[in-house]
This record gives C-alpha cells, sequence and structure tokens, in this order.
C-alpha cells in the first residue's frame, strides 16, 4: 500500500518539477542561444501583454487546481488502475508483455488526449465568447516562452488540461506509476513547444512534426485559425482542414523566423 500512495504521489509532483526544471533550463541559457530564437528578444518584450510574475501566479494555480484533481481521481480508483500495467501479477508475466501494455496504454493516452485537446482549443477559437473571456487568456503570450506553457485562464487549464489529462488516463486504464511517464512527457513537451528555440539536435523537433515551431505559427495572430492540434500529433489538424505548412528561414538581423507558408502564397488575412 505505502508503494501505491508512494507512486500516486510522484504522479502529482513530478510532473510539476518537471515544468519548472526544464523550463528553468531554457530559461538560464539566456543570450547564448539567441541564435536559435523565433523571435527577437525585443518582441518578447513589446508583443506579449502580460508580465512574467502573473504568468507564474497563472501557472501555480492550474497546477494547483491539476494536483487537486489527480489527487482525487487517485482516491475514487485507488485498486482498480495499480495492477493495470501488470504490476501485480508481474510474476505470471514476461517483461516484453509488460513493456508491450505500458507502450499501448500510453498510446492510447496520446491519441485520447490529442483528440480532446484539439477539440476544445477549435472550438475555443471559433466561439468569440470563449475566445474573449477564456482561450485569449493564453494568447497574451504573441511570443511564447518555456515557463508560460501552462498559462491559460483557469477553466480552459481545468477543461482542457486537467479534464483532458483524467480522460486520458481513465481510458488507457495505465496505473499510476506508468502516468509518471505519461504525464511527465505531456508537460516537458508542452514546456518545448512554447521554449521559443529551434535547436538542432532537439529530440522533440526530430520525434515530433507538432514541435516548436508548428506552435509558433499558432501563435502568431494572422495564423492562429490554424495548427489547433496539441500535445503530440498534427493528425486532426490535417483531417479537418487546419493544418498550416511552415518554414524555418534565418533573420537577416539574427536568429530565426516561422513562416506560414500559406500566408504568403495565398495572401491569406487574419
Amino acid at each position: 500500500m505505502k508503494l501505491v500512495f508512494a507512486d500516486e504521489a510522484l504522479a502529482i509532483v513530478v510532473p510539476v518539477a518537471a515544468y519548472w526544471v526544464y523550463s528553468g533550463m531554457y530559461m538560464a541559457l539566456g543570450r547564448s542561444m539567441d541564435q536559435y530564437r523565433l523571435h527577437p528578444r525585443e518582441e518578447e518584450r513589446s508583443k506579449n501583454l502580460v508580465p512574467k510574475r502573473d504568468v507564474v501566479k497563472g501557472v501555480l494555480l492550474q497546477q494547483l487546481l491539476q494536483a487537486a484533481v489527480a489527487a482525487a481521481i487517485f482516491m475514487l480508483t485507488a485498486g482498480n488502475t495499480a495492477t493495470a500495467a501488470g504490476e501485480g501479477d508481474a510474476k505470471q508475466r514476461t517483461a516484453w508483455r509488460t513493456c508491450v501494455t505500458v507502450a499501448m496504454q500510453v498510446a492510447v493516452g496520446m491519441a485520447v488526449l490529442d483528440g480532446w485537446q484539439y477539440a476544445w482549443h477549435r472550438y475555443m477559437h471559433r466561439n468569440k465568447f470563449l475566445y474573449r473571456h477564456i482561450h485569449s487568456w493564453h494568447h497574451r503570450l504573441v511570443v511564447p516562452y518555456a515557463f508560460g506553457a501552462q498559462y491559460n485562464h483557469p477553466v480552459e487549464g481545468l477543461l482542457l488540461d486537467t479534464a483532458g489529462g483524467a480522460l486520458a488516463f481513465l481510458a488507457s486504464g495505465m496505473s499510476p506509476r506508468v502516468s509518471i511517464f505519461f504525464f511527465t512527457l505531456c508537460t516537458v513537451k508542452g514546456v518545448d513547444d512554447h521554449c521559443g528555440l529551434w535547436l538542432p539536435g532537439n529530440v522533440f523537433r526530430l520525434c515530433f512534426w507538432n514541435n516548436t515551431a508548428y506552435h509558433d505559427v499558432h501563435h502568431q495572430p494572422r495564423a492562429s485559425r490554424y495548427n489547433f492540434s496539441q500535445p503530440f500529433f498534427v493528425t486532426w489538424d490535417k483531417v479537418f482542414g487546419t493544418h498550416m505548412p511552415y518554414v524555418v528561414e534565418k533573420r537577416p538581423q539574427g536568429g530565426l523566423h516561422v513562416r506560414p507558408m500559406a500566408l504568403t502564397s495565398t495572401g491569406m488575412g487574419e
């Protein structure tokens, strides 16, 4: 019982710790990575509509709500998911079968979370009331940065991230131990998508088309009705015609720039 409790506690604490450690690493890189920035530092200061201290407060509030909901779900499902990854009857299962089970659970969790977040994210852009009063909070960061990844209106944080994560956990049948890995991956991936740096050799850039540059397109005012998919794949954008291709170009004054290709070729407006 102590081990199960430890898994549940770690599933709540580790993703939060990973968020601040990983985003802190990006912030600590400072000017040494300016050649890989997708926006000049001046744009971060002039275009963003919310001070960083308010971003920190907003993220901490969302993480507090996530922790409370996660604790409640773990209490309600205690004993139902603890052996879902083959932990309870490990002696009767091979290591290979356990790995396959875990891989399937993570894949289901990814698919469920991607579908949930795409649907709500797109709807919040289409619905003027929801965008104006809720989702626009996140787009106050016209130039995203790492620790602003989870800066949302509390309602959006509860609906997209917290409820979506809970649904992925329950639908996949993953154990609390597996969820430590899964939700840490989700968290780190979200931070990376908002870091504003196009680093060579970045594992997320190499493994996912949905990456820093892809999401940067969505934060550009003229392309905010495209690239809704998050956090892993671009499937739903391609299925529903909201996929915006892009190219990453060098700025003459230094650094990089993400240019949405269709906006240039068709003259598409906001």
